[in-house]
């Protein structure tokens, strides 16, 4: 059982991800939380991850540490999105075992799933198909973290789980056009309309490609409630179980961040669409008593304010 004083590591806690579930660690009450820097600690590098792990003992590890980015950026740098996101899942997985840490949490992706299979998506489509061409190597490195979390259970008797998240947004998250997620950069791409003559938005691709959309402050909830969860299932769906279209988002966005600015909606047929539609089956999280709560309107406000903030501390 985890406790208030357990020790507790979150391995990319400068992340998206990494960072919402140090805060409701924080939030929580937790007093023993082991953080490291990119200066302090390179996960790719297994000799310093293991004397790292071994130092410290943690009770419990939160492996968010992730090389992550939009479809441009994981069709460009494929070999860098396989050998980072590989390193990093041995090191730290491998790491655990070693150290006789017996609980961990691996965040996943929902890309792992196959391009075409059948909606909602279920834990079950894993390895059933072809995956998405764009960011294939991202999604094997996810399915071979999977994997390992999976065998370790099964050979050494341990407790690591794997969340998988639907594309997720919120605060620290990465707003770089070419290389974030769609959701990020619609923020920013509407944003930069705000104090401009210009109101025309430019999407890439045809816009109806349909996505599922979280708030990282609902997967660090999501972590926190299964950390103390034993044993089977390894492998759990988590998002809200409902797709809108990129246009869609798009309009929301707009309408919620420029509610007086008419913007109209231009596409960019050059680059592409992604996968036509992804939306997680979330059952099995609400049979084993999760599920989102957050309003998904309340989360743009949320996150278009701490952009903003974060704006202003980059300038």
């Amino acid at each position: 059982m985890i406790d208030y004083n357990s020790k507790i590591y979150v391995a990319g806690h400068n992340g998206l991800v990494g960072n919402a579930i140090l805060r409701k660690l924080k939030k929580k009450g937790y007093k023993k939380i082991i953080v490291a820097n990119r200066q302090k600690l390179d996960l790719t590098n297994q000799l310093s991850v293991l004397r790292f792990l071994k130092k410290n003992k943690p009770d419990f590890i939160f492996l968010a540490a992730a090389k992550v980015g939009g479809i441009y950026s994981n069709n460009k740098y494929k070999a860098d999105y396989l050998y980072e996101n590989l390193a990093i899942q041995l090191n730290v997985i491998n790491g655990a075992y070693l150290s006789g840490i017996k609980n961990l949490i691996f965040l996943g992706s929902s890309c792992v799933y196959p391009k075409n299979c059948k909606q909602p998506i279920k834990e079950s489509y894993l390895l059933t198909g072809e995956l998405e061409p764009t960011n294939d190597s991202y999604a094997l490195a996810k399915i071979a973290g999977i994997k390992m979390c999976e065998s370790y259970n099964t050979q050494y008797k341990t407790n690591y789980k794997c969340l998988m998240p639907t594309n997720t947004f919120g605060p620290n998250d990465n707003y770089d056009e070419l290389n974030s997620h769609f959701f990020p950069a619609l923020i920013k791409k509407i944003d930069k309309l705000k104090d401009s003559k210009k109101n025309t938005l430019i999407l890439w691709g045809n816009g109806k490609a349909k996505r599922e959309v979280i708030h990282v402050d609902e997967i660090a909830n999501a972590c926190v409630y299964f950390m103390n969860k034993k044993k089977k299932p390894t492998l759990i769906n988590i998002g809200t179980g409902k797709d809108y279209s990129i246009e869609y988002y798009a309009k929301l966005i707009a309408k919620t961040i420029l509610p007086k600015k008419k913007i109209i909606i231009k596409y960019d047929l050059s680059k592409p669409n992604g996968t036509k539609r992804k939306v997680m089956d979330v059952s099995l999280a609400k049979k084993l008593g999760w599920k989102h709560s957050i309003d998904l309107k309340k989360s743009i406000l949320d996150t278009y304010q701490s952009y903003k903030k974060e704006s202003k501390l980059r300038q």
